[in-house]
């Protein structure tokens, strides 16, 4: 059974270089956006951005989530979960609806607006290289090991003992281990993370099990619309739990 991977990033050991930011757009035949990699956004045709705060870097990226939103909203199956943790996305199932953008938490789907056949765009953290035995390409080629790539239970463990034995260091938090039900991207930072950007303050829970319980409470007046969410919360599931079970008959 595979081991579940994700990527470790710490804003410490960056040194701002922009190698992680061409290793993406080559791996995923990219085209140039900017310039100046610093000025640029994430788009359907950037996946992976550092951002600058003052002297110290910050990546953005899909953060790969624990139980992805994009995922419980696509009624149609594009976007899923592997059994190693990368939220991939497949434009052959895609009706381009966009509640995937809505639903995410962390704000990273983008769209393809200037094609007529679009498609949702983000990181699939090299799925397709890992597949192959490869690890992601903007891990490969850190030259500082600002970001690294490895099991999950060894990646929290390098954090955690990053923060206990340099508690001046760090700001005490991994980013990314518990918000929005927790993914396979983390974070260590010297400063609190809404000052490099990243949304502060999201909840413990996942998107799909915060939405599960506030449709629990919907007063049984709302006739009409409690049968509506509730039917869409069904598909929702089940179409999960098909997706579930072709995963698991892909890994046999």
């Amino acid at each position: 059974m595979l081991k579940e991977k994700g990527i470790l990033f710490d804003v410490t050991l960056c040194i701002g270089c922009g190698s992680c930011y061409d290793a993406c757009k080559e791996a995923n035949n990219l085209p140039k956006t900017s310039e100046d990699f610093l000025k640029d956004h994430l788009s359907d045709n950037t996946f992976n951005v550092i951002e600058q705060y003052d002297d110290l870097y910050a990546r953005k990226m899909c953060m790969h989530c624990n139980e992805p939103a994009c995922e419980s909203v696509c009624l149609v199956g594009a976007i899923t979960k592997t059994s190693t943790g990368a939220v991939v996305y497949d434009a052959d199932k895609c009706i381009g609806c966009r509640y995937c953008m809505q639903a995410c938490p962390h704000k990273i789907p983008r769209y393809e607006w200037g094609t007529t056949t679009p498609r949702i765009r983000k990181c699939n953290m090299c799925a397709e290289r890992v597949s192959n035995g490869l690890i992601p390409a903007c891990a490969e080629s850190c030259p500082n090991e600002a970001t690294l790539y490895g099991d999950m239970d060894q990646l929290i463990a390098i954090a955690k003992r990053r923060l206990q034995e340099n508690p001046d260091k760090y700001y005490q938090h991994i980013y990314g281990l518990e918000e929005a039900g927790g993914g396979h991207v983390l974070v260590l930072s010297p400063v609190p993370f809404e000052q490099l950007g990243y949304i502060p303050e999201l909840p413990k829970e996942s998107m799909p099990e915060f939405t599960k319980r506030a449709m629990e409470k919907i007063p049984s007046v709302v006739v009409g619309g409690g049968i509506f969410l509730g039917g869409m919360y069904w598909l929702t599931k089940r179409k999960n739990q098909i997706a579930k079970e072709e995963r698991s008959k892909n890994e046999n």
